[in-house]
């Protein structure tokens, strides 16, 4: 246990673990993480892997190419294997509000660089074999996207940010922040005390508790999302995209020779509870039966329940506390965390050190609610 540190970051998760490799990269000394359990833990274990720069909102694109960018450099720097697959996104769309609203959409990608297009029913089933274009009135498909391996990232960062200098201690758990007047000076865990002078909140799921210790409200809600992996798929496409049919949100990509597949279930109430259970799978079946039928034949051999953070309006949480100086957060992503994990980190690095980050984050400020000011994401999966 380190006595002091310039910089604590809670969550020992993709973004904690971007973020500490960023800071100490960039020559902060004393960067400490404390993570309560293993790295990685937490949801980014139990994400399903997909990066893209799809998005309906300009932040949310750039911060979506920018990490693009990041991991397919990832296996020089840091240095790590994450078994990447730029095989693209496919998003089924039925309906023709979903159609209007991605042609707004793929506008404002094409003109910030992406290389997404709509295409017709057609030529999407030649992209995903699996599925039927019954109702099917146009796709948007863009090539660059992908998946890849969530802890791997973690792994990747975490050697990294400890070559650079920083300290990364798990099963640590961050019990209170410290605080004179309205500045950080301490951060309580299982393990001692670390004086210090900046918090940074990258506790995902669970950052509301974290905020309260230092007074500062953070409105993350904890979601459970469920995904079943299947065995063997005879004939599986080797260049399978992310396929997402968007009406129902049902969601599959090739997970060595079967399928990982997932759907959200709107019966679901907020909580922390990630055990599995057989509640969703009738609608998932029905989903199945309407977009992908050939699914329906598969056997699911395991699967996993992992946390999204839900923020109001389903956008993250980036910047600085007005309320307590130096408290700074990266979280609520929505289920876009780890897709957006290397541009957060290099955005809250910047942050710190009073550099002007790549992109203006400020309109992600927590501030805004107050200021009834949402910024809508419209991609939703």
């Amino acid at each position: 246990m380190k006595g002091t540190a310039q910089v604590v970051v809670i969550g020992g998760g993709v973004i904690g673990t971007s973020i500490a490799y960023h800071l100490a990269r960039a020559g902060v000394r004393d960067v400490v993480l404390v993570e309560r359990g293993e790295l990685a833990s937490g949801s980014t274990a139990r994400a399903a892997g997909g990066v893209r720069a799809q998005f309906s909102d300009e932040l949310n694109i750039r911060l979506g190419a920018r990490s693009l960018e990041a991991f397919a450099r990832f296996g020089e720097e840091p240095g790590q294997d994450i078994g990447l697959h730029r095989v693209g996104y496919l998003f089924l769309l039925s309906t023709p509000e979903e159609v209007a609203a991605f042609e707004d959409g793929v506008r404002l990608q094409n003109a910030l660089g992406v290389p997404s297009r709509l295409i017709d029913p057609a030529e999407a089933r030649r992209l995903s074999p699996l599925i039927t274009t019954e109702g099917l009135l146009a796709a948007a498909f863009s090539p660059d996207d992908g998946h890849c391996t969530p802890e791997s990232v973690v792994q990747g960062y975490a050697a990294g940010a400890r070559r650079h200098g920083a300290t990364l201690l798990r099963h640590c758990e961050v019990t209170g922040i410290e605080t004179r007047g309205d500045t950080v000076t301490g951060v309580v865990t299982t393990g001692g005390r670390i004086a210090t002078g900046t918090v940074v909140c990258a506790a995902g799921a669970w950052s509301r508790r974290v905020g309260a210790m230092a007074g500062v409200d953070l409105p993350v809600q904890p979601l459970r999302r469920q995904i079943a992996v299947t065995g063997p798929v005879p004939g599986l496409p080797p260049g399978l995209p992310m396929t997402i049919d968007f009406t129902t949100s049902l969601y599959f990509h090739a997970e060595g020779p079967g399928l990982l597949v997932g759907m959200s279930d709107p019966d679901e109430t907020p909580g922390f509870a990630t055990g599995t259970h057989e509640r969703w799978i009738p609608r998932l079946a029905e989903a199945m039966r309407q977009r992908a039928p050939a699914l329906l034949d598969l056997h699911r051999t395991g699967g996993w329940a992992g946390l999204y953070e839900i923020t109001p309006d389903h956008n993250a949480l980036i910047g600085e506390a007005r309320s307590c100086s130096r408290f700074l957060y990266a979280t609520g992503f929505s289920g876009h965390g780890f897709l957006q994990g290397p541009a957060v980190g290099e955005v809250v690095r910047d942050l710190y050190l009073g550099r002007v980050p790549f992109l203006d984050i400020s309109p992600l400020s927590v501030e805004r609610f107050a200021a009834d000011a949402p910024r809508p994401e419209v991609n939703l999966v």
